[in-house]
């Protein structure tokens, strides 16, 4: 009975070492597949893809401006509420500042005083005029006198004028008109109100909402691909199903020191006012080189301490090629360096993998 139990525990001893035996030898070989991998090579060629840049932005009013009270006074009338529609020149509020009313009024007056004063100086001086065609009826310094008295009246009415007329264009500022059409979007003040150009608050907000503008800030990398009258597809995070379309209209044509970004501004025509000025938009840029250049997988690029470079095979041994990075896909990045035509790189680059090590002649090699 004793020797029928031990007989299946020598199995299982025996079983167990054969499977322990059978794992050593498959290591080696499971580590040189490993090696393997990673040596394995493409050949790079040269191409010119549409490369999405993917960006958010913000949407603008075409026209926005914030109406102040020019002069201190008092809201008299006001014509508009938020969300009215209005037209360039229409009134918007009225205001009233009685001492300036005075002032206008006293500033006529002078002007019709200085007009009188003129006038009895020029009948003088035309009576004079016709008197001295008498030969000697009129002394030579009497003349004199009253040319120069004339010229001193005519200047005093010019300066009368000035005056009044500067006064009753201040009284012009009493009166706010629209500078453009479109939608009254704030208002800050009603019937009484005291108003002046100190205030830190704007009376009226006015936006032209027919068109707006889509401010995108473009990486430094990305801006040579970028047109004016390209076309930006968009979308705003309210409404992910509507698909837009702008038109790029303007570009800096310089980098914002902090951001290494380009502004560009890409005019919508927003018809049915659909969508909102300051909305968040999650635009696709499509970007194109003028010629074909080289992409590369992502796993092939190294970055590290030594700069950012590619492993490529020359001879059976590996060379660092410093490269810089452009444009990115999702799998792909395109890189320029001392790259050639049908050039080997490792697909999977470490920078474990030291410059000058022997890659295996049957490495097999995948066609980029």
């Amino acid at each position: 009975m004793q020797f029928k139990h031990i007989i299946p525990v020598a199995a299982l001893i025996l079983l167990s070492a054969c499977n322990k035996n059978e794992n050593k030898e498959a290591k080696p070989e499971a580590k040189g597949m490993e090696m393997m991998n990673m040596m394995e090579t493409i050949e790079i060629s040269k191409s010119n893809p549409l490369v999405p840049l993917k960006l958010a932005g913000e949407l603008k009013p075409y026209e926005q401006t914030d109406l102040f009270a020019k002069v201190n006074s008092y809201v008299k009338q006001i014509r508009v509420d938020i969300g009215d529609k209005v037209t360039r020149g229409q009134i918007l509020v009225i205001l009233e500042a009685p001492e300036i009313v005075s002032q206008i009024a006293n500033a006529k007056a002078k002007v019709q005083a200085q007009e009188a004063i003129y006038l009895a100086t020029k009948a003088t001086y035309d009576r004079m005029l016709k008197a001295d065609e008498t030969k000697g009826a009129v002394a030579k310094d009497a003349i004199d006198q009253i040319k120069a008295r004339k010229l001193s009246d005519e200047s005093q009415l010019a300066a009368a004028h000035s005056a009044y007329n500067e006064i009753r264009n201040i009284n012009d500022y009493l009166v706010i008109r629209a500078p453009f059409s479109g939608t009254i979007t704030n208002r800050t003040i009603d019937l009484g109100a005291y108003v002046g150009p100190m205030s830190k608050e704007p009376l009226l907000v006015i936006e032209n909402n027919q068109k707006l503008r889509l401010n995108l800030s473009i990486p430094e990398a990305s801006t040579p691909y970028v047109k004016l009258g390209d076309t930006i597809r968009f979308y705003v995070r309210s409404q992910p199903q509507v698909k837009h379309m702008a038109l790029v209209s303007r570009k800096s044509g310089s980098l914002n020191v902090k951001l290494r970004s380009e502004k560009i501004e890409a005019d919508f025509i927003n018809q049915n006012n659909m969508l909102k000025p300051y909305m968040v938009a999650e635009a696709n840029i499509p970007l194109q080189n003028t010629l074909p250049t080289f992409f590369v997988p992502k796993m092939s690029v190294v970055e590290s301490g030594m700069g950012i470079y590619v492993i490529a095979v020359e001879n059976g041994k590996t060379r660092n090629i410093v490269i810089s990075k452009g444009r990115m896909m999702d799998d792909k990045i395109e890189v320029f360096g001392e790259l050639t035509e049908g050039s080997k790189i490792l697909k999977m680059a470490s920078e474990e993998i030291v410059e000058g090590t022997k890659v295996p002649t049957s490495t097999k090699v995948a066609k980029k």
